[in-house]
This record gives structure tokens, sequence and C-alpha cells, in this order.
């Protein structure tokens, strides 16, 4: 693979398959927390049921089905290879827009997105909305992964994309991200501002005003939270920790045990969304285990 844009297919072989029916229907289980719920982490009875859906009802062949739906591509930028879901508009004047996802996500993200914003025109839309869709996959994600080099740090994926978004064609776009696809849209904008039109981020960080009195002038519901954050900070980010200093210890674990992969995602899944300690009612099992696999 050189610079080139390449045509991809997502096809993962039979034996691969197999192979991740054989180590779910193995899977060690732990005893269940003390909480006997999700206090201490994802809950046992839960993470079983998701995982035996996975072993014997999951269809990654319709997901595969699905994907391959829109045109995909890989090419090499900064010596790694990069992926992405590029989907034109029919409509002539549509405008390029690329979405990055984040952690623990995909470009599974935006699949029930990308015709929308492509051909609004046949979703009830104004045509004059159309977008021409990149779905990147991160460097090290996913399609694209894995990174054989250190430092592919936010700033410089903003920079693969970019790349990626030159040798599509085009000269100005609008771009998206969540998550970690937020803080990378961030730096992309600052990094190709003479490409990039305006950003959507659905997440955003800021320093307090006056960082001698971090909450000064702030009013009581902002108080409530900058509470909620630091309790998010104090129960919710272990896994920063060890992504972001140990994380081939970690790795070992989550690639030998698909169940352990689960068990890491679908607690963030979970935590994270507006479900109201019921991730099935934001994301189906399909949905969840899509992005899984990926």
């Amino acid at each position: 693979m050189t610079g080139a844009l390449e045509p991809f297919v997502v096809d993962v072989a039979d034996e691969v398959i197999t192979d991740l029916h054989d180590r779910l229907s193995r899977t060690r289980w732990p005893s269940p927390s003390p909480d006997g719920a999700w206090g201490y982490g994802t809950e046992l009875t839960y993470l079983q049921e998701l995982c035996e859906y996975w072993r014997t009802a999951f269809d990654w062949r319709a997901a595969e089905r699905r994907l391959n739906s829109w045109p995909h591509l890989v090419t090499e930028i900064d010596g790694e290879r990069v992926h992405a879901i590029h989907a034109r508009s029919p409509e002539p004047d549509a405008f390029p827009l690329v979405m990055t996802h984040g952690w623990p996500g995909s470009v599974a993200e935006f699949l029930d997105l990308i015709d929308p914003l492509r051909d609004p025109r046949s979703h009830g839309g104004d045509p004059a909305d159309a977008f021409h869709v990149v779905c990147p996959s991160i460097p090290g994600y996913g399609f694209s992964g894995p990174t054989r080099q250190p430092g592919w740090h936010v700033v410089r994926v903003a920079g693969a994309v970019a790349e990626l978004m030159a040798r599509l064609g085009y000269d100005r776009y609008g771009a998206q991200g969540g998550d970690w696809g937020a803080i990378t849209t961030m730096n992309l904008a600052a990094h190709d501002a003479a490409h990039v039109a305006g950003v959507h981020l659905n997440m955003i960080s800021a320093a307090p005003p006056d960082k001698n009195d971090p909450h000064a002038g702030l009013t009581p519901a902002e108080l409530a939270g900058l509470a909620d954050a630091a309790s998010f900070q104090e129960h919710e980010t272990g896994y920063q920790a060890i992504q972001r200093t140990k994380p081939q210890t970690l790795g070992y674990g989550l690639n030998d045990s698909p169940a352990g992969l689960a068990g890491w995602i679908v607690e963030k899944f979970r935590t994270w969304s507006d479900c109201n300690g019921d991730v099935e009612s934001r994301f189906t099992k399909d949905q969840l285990l899509t992005n899984i696999m990926i």
C-alpha cells in the first residue's frame, strides 16, 4: 500500500469467526461483584447474556453487508495505514464533511447518519443540506490499525485527517467529532484552518476564566456541573490511566478474550449514554457487537 487511495472491502475470514465462537464458549467467568450490579464494573449476568447472543445469534455477515453498502478506502499517511468510509452525495452541490469517531468507538457509530446526511432529499430533508461524508478510522483503530510507531497523539491524527481530505480532493470542508474525535476535530480546525469551514463537537472542555478561583461567578447549575465532573474524575477514569501508561499490558487480555473486550467496552456505552442504566434502551445488541467486533 502506498499513498494512493485504494478500495477496501470488509471481509473477515471464516476461521476468525470460528475462533471467536470457540473462545466465547470457553470463557472463564469471574465471581459476581459484591454489589451484584454495575457498581464495580460490567455486571456479570448481563455480559454473559451478551456474549451468548454474540456466540449463537449475532450475524457478523449482516453487519459486513451493511458496512460494505458504502465505499471504503485505505491509504498510507505518515507511515501508517488509514481507512475511511467515503460516501459521496448524489447532490452535485453537496458540501464535504469529515466525521471522526472516539473511543471506544469506530466508524460503526455513523451507520445511521450517513444516508440522511448524504441524501437528505430521500429522507424528507432539503437537498441543499447534503454532504459528501467521510468517516475515517483513527490510526490504530478498527480497519486502520494497528499503528507500528509511537506518538500518534491527536495533533498527528488531525494532520492525517487533513491529508486524507486533501487526497480526496476537498479543499473546503466541515468537520464533526465526539469524544477522542472531538479533540482531534479541534486540532484539525487549528491545523488546517485554511480548509476547515467549521466544526461540530459533541464533547467540549474548557478551562475556567480565573484559574486561581475556578468557582468565581458560576451559577448553581454550573457549580453542579463541576461537581459532576469531579465525581466522574474520581470514579470513572481508571481506564484512562492504564490506557495512557501501560496499554500493552492491558492489550494481552483484551486481545485474547472477546468476553474481556466486551466487558471493557460495553460498560462505557452504558455509563456514557443517556440510558438510565439500561444500555439496550439506547443500543441494540447488534449495534454494540458490531462496534466491539471492529
